[in-house]
């Protein structure tokens, strides 16, 4: 079956809404990957820019998608933020939504937008015919892997995510031809 991109719905609860995020947004959906990083100890590793989410999201060719939570009425930034993309299981012969980021301000956790930030990509992933639908948690990151468990997931021990990044990458792509894809 098919994995058709569809239109990601609207939460809207009493005290907060989740809306697929927009070209205006790519500012605080900024702000939210620093404060990840912040979070997660990785402030150095954090070198995007406001531009780089703008283009990743709103380009000519968007990289991913996002979700942004933002309290009801009050006008203070995005408190939340989901960004996601498509994968492919050659085993399922399916794509997979892909969680690469989702982050809740501290100060705003234990009021369901996390989980409402979950479930919304649930169903995004099921509508869209999608055969899975993964994301990577921190070891360290007891308390989220926890969390995660209670929605049904299933924490893989088995798997490790193997990375190329900066001079490795450039000295792997140096034994390789131009890629025509790019």
């Amino acid at each position: 079956m098919q994995c058709d991109k569809a239109a990601a719905p609207v939460v809207t609860r009493s005290d907060f809404t989740i809306a697929a995020a927009e070209p205006g947004d790519a500012a605080e959906i900024h702000a939210l990957v620093r404060a990840l990083a912040d979070y997660e100890k990785l402030d150095a590793a954090c070198i995007s820019t406001i531009a780089d989410i703008d283009l990743a999201l709103f380009g000519p060719r968007p990289a991913a998608e996002a979700l942004i939570a933002r309290k009801t009425g009050i006008s203070e930034p995005a408190v939340g933020f989901a960004l996601f993309f498509h994968t492919f299981s050659t085993f399922l012969g399916r794509r997979s939504l892909w969680l690469e980021d989702l982050f809740v301000r501290p100060e705003h956790r234990g009021a369901g937008i996390g989980r409402a930030l979950l479930t919304t990509l649930a169903a995004i992933a099921r509508d869209r015919h999608c055969g899975r639908f993964e994301w990577a948690v921190l070891d360290w990151n007891q308390n989220a892997i926890r969390f995660y468990e209670t929605l049904g997931a299933v924490v893989l021990p088995d798997w490790r995510i193997a990375r190329v990044t900066g001079g490795a990458l450039e000295r792997l792509a140096a034994d390789g031809v131009r890629s025509p894809l790019s």
